[in-house]
């Protein structure tokens, strides 16, 4: 029995560091990521993006990247330079669909980049999947 108990308790649920402004974006996705069992952090906040990032080493960031503070840009390039939080798999969400943005994306070290209106919660946790295997 205890050894039952010992691999539930061992199964972590992927945490997902959730950086985004629109709060129906926030409340779509919190909804979906529950339903896949993810634990969710969520932040609108560059600064503190990058602290829940060092701190707390999400399995995966989904980066918005037209944001208040510091653009997702900037957070992926000051993700991407530190020794601490380089490896963590980055995801951009974004409205931004022009080629020069997926461009500069990849060129800073993203995981992906999926613009907002071409997918659905499903395909992005099939994208979060993908990248977390």
């Amino acid at each position: 029995m205890s050894l039952l108990i010992n691999s539930i308790m061992a199964e972590k649920k992927p945490l997902i560091l959730l950086v985004e402004d629109e709060q129906m974006i926030i409340d779509l996705y919190r909804l979906r990521f529950d339903e896949e069992n993810y634990e969710v952090l969520v932040t609108d906040k560059g600064s503190e993006a990058l602290a829940l990032a060092d701190k707390k080493k999400p399995d995966i960031i989904l980066l918005d990247i037209i944001l208040p503070e510091i653009d997702g840009f900037g957070i992926l390039r000051e993700l991407k330079s530190k020794t601490s939080t380089k490896k963590i798999p980055v995801l951009l969400l974004t409205n931004l669909s022009q080629e020069s943005d997926r461009q500069k994306g990849s060129d800073l070290g993203a995981d992906g980049y999926l613009v907002k209106a071409e997918h659905t919660p499903a395909e992005v946790v099939n994208e979060i999947k993908k990248i977390l295997k």
